[in-house]
């Protein structure tokens, strides 16, 4: 979730908040505000209501996620590093809050290999409107080979994959039979050039990326083809009836249709031996808002990206669970911080990297349990000795995929580097 969702009116409810609302926030100690968050507290923005047998409370906006919250392991004393965007997004998605180091999607690849030769091991679904804080870098191979980078596809767009066929005037002047030729032309002449270049791996890994694309070709459009889906499963996704427009400011229906594509998409990628989906809700951080970095107003920006993030996710989960999918899939929802218990211009919060939430899904998580609570005012772990950072997440779910996080290494720059850095606990309490 682009931008910094609030877990304190989502998913972490405080009674506190509620009782100290509007009077001045003391922190009792010194308190590194990224930018004037630190008006009065402020309290939850929604009703919370309890959810499934484990009486789950959950905010008004994601109440969607009620109907399978018994499946959902939230982890509650989630840290990070820093209240800067781009290195907070850069943690959650590589394990380092720099730039330069591949993608958890990328190890992934790597560790594992691909399931399905005519499509990518690693897609990644972008916010419509655009990329998030660090653009293709939160998806990037790094020092991995190439092939294991995150290929970018657009949902609901015209051309959803770009340059996967020729243009338009180029496409009229080239057959069926003529494009296989060059095709097959272009691959003899990269295989004959390789042979004097055989310890070029690089060149190898480039090599390999064009067939792809040429196998995609055929298996892209269907995988990305909704319109055979059965009229339940749409309207299960929200997406059976779908407006010609949307209204111009941010609004629940559009994210709604947006997220949910992006999720019924996912789903067909995965049925389809694709190893790693990346669903963004959020991009940039420009004005007006179109993420989830509510300074201003949490109510009118967290209202619709959440109802359109709950709907889809929910949707997803019980799409899997009813095909088998969900017990062999896992499922990580993140975003870079959370925001403060305290106000920022009445209506909004800043940010707060001291303490979020992140919540996991199917492949042998443990549901319907609330891991590592926050403090009282949901402004640091309550337990500050022992709280939960994103090495630790990343552990968890390569375990759950039969990786040993501290064993899948690359050699780079002299160094074994992995996904966890030096860090990372598997959390057993989260596995069934």
């Amino acid at each position: 979730m682009a931008g910094g969702a609030s877990h304190l009116d989502l998913f972490d409810f405080k009674p506190t908040l509620v009782e100290q609302h509007g009077k001045p926030s003391n922190f009792g100690e010194h308190v590194e505000a990224f930018q004037n968050g630190l008006g009065p507290w402020l309290k939850p923005i929604w009703e919370f209501k309890p959810h499934g047998a484990c009486g789950k409370l959950l905010g008004e906006p994601v109440a969607a996620l009620g109907d399978v919250v018994d499946d959902i392991a939230f982890v509650h004393n989630m840290v990070g590093k820093t209240g800067v965007h781009s290195q907070g997004t850069l943690l959650q998605t590589t394990g380092f809050n720099r730039p330069g180091f591949p993608s958890m999607g990328s190890w992934l690849s790597y560790g594992l290999g691909s399931m399905n030769d005519n499509l990518p091991t690693f897609v990644v679904l972008p916010d419509h409107r655009g990329l998030a804080s660090n653009g293709t870098r939160n998806w990037a191979s790094a020092f991995l080979p190439s092939p294991h980078q995150g290929t970018i596809i657009f949902p609901g767009r015209s051309s959803p994959i770009f340059d996967l066929f020729p243009r338009e005037d180029l496409a009229r002047d080239l057959s069926v039979n003529s494009a296989a030729d060059s095709v097959s032309s272009i691959n003899a002449l990269n295989q004959l050039h390789a042979q004097h270049y055989p310890e070029d791996q690089l060149l190898q890994a480039r090599i390999e990326s064009y067939e792809l694309a040429a196998r995609m070709q055929l298996a892209a459009p269907e995988a990305l083809d909704l319109s055979g889906e059965p009229e339940h499963i749409l309207k299960l996704y929200g997406l059976d009836h779908v407006p010609a427009e949307f209204e111009s400011t941010i609004n629940a229906r559009e994210e709604i249709v947006h997220f949910s594509r992006k999720c019924l998409v996912a789903r067909r990628l995965l049925e389809r031996g694709v190893r790693f989906v990346q669903v963004w809700s959020g991009n940039d951080n420009g004005f007006p808002r179109r993420n989830w970095d509510s300074h201003e107003d949490i109510q009118r920006d967290h209202g619709p990206l959440a109802q359109g993030m709950a709907r889809g996710a929910a949707a997803l989960i019980s799409d899997l669970k009813q095909r088998g999918l969900l017990e062999d899939t896992i499922i990580l929802w993140t975003t870079e911080f959370g925001r403060m218990p305290s106000s920022q211009g009445g209506k909004g919060r800043d940010h707060n990297p001291y303490v979020f939430t992140n919540w996991l899904c199917g492949g042998g998580i443990r549901g319907g349990q609330s891991y590592g609570p926050s403090d009282e005012w949901g402004y640091k772990p309550l337990d500050r000795n022992h709280p939960t950072q994103v090495y630790d997440i990343h552990a968890t779910v390569l375990h759950l995929l039969g990786i040993d996080h501290t064993r899948l290494t690359y050699r780079s720059n002299g160094i074994d580097r992995r996904l966890t850095d030096v860090h990372g606990r598997v959390i057993d309490e989260l596995i069934a």
